[in-house]
C-alpha cells in the first residue's frame, strides 16, 4: 500500500483548487488538493463529501452558515447541501467522495 506525504504532495500540485486522485476505497475517491487564500464558489453534489483538512485551515459557508475547519478536523457535507470555501482558506485538503 502506498504511503503519501500529503502536505508535500499538495505543495507540489501545479495549481490550487485542482484535485489529484490518490486512490479509491470501494466506490469512494480519495482526492488531494492545495487551498490558497482565494475563495472557491458554491457547489452542490448529489453525494456526501468528506472534507479533511490536513494542514492549514478551511473557512466554509455551508447552507448560509460559517464553519471553520482546522487542521486535523473533517467536515461532512451531506448530499444536496450548498457549500463554498471562503477567502482566507489555506493548506492542504483531502476530499473523499463518490
Amino acid at each position: 500500500m502506498p504511503l503519501f506525504n500529503l502536505p508535500g504532495l499538495a505543495g507540489a500540485l501545479p495549481a490550487a483548487w485542482q484535485s489529484q486522485v490518490l486512490g479509491q476505497v470501494g466506490p469512494a475517491r480519495v482526492k488531494l488538493l492545495r487551498m490558497d487564500e482565494l475563495a472557491y464558489g458554491e457547489e452542490t453534489h448529489d453525494y456526501n463529501e468528506a472534507l479533511l483538512v490536513v494542514s492549514g485551515r478551511m473557512l466554509l459557508e455551508v447552507a448560509g452558515a460559517a464553519v471553520t475547519v482546522e487542521a486535523g478536523s473533517m467536515y461532512l457535507v451531506e448530499a444536496g447541501t450548498g457549500h463554498a470555501v471562503l477567502a482566507g482558506s489555506h493548506g492542504s485538503l483531502v476530499i473523499i467522495d463518490l
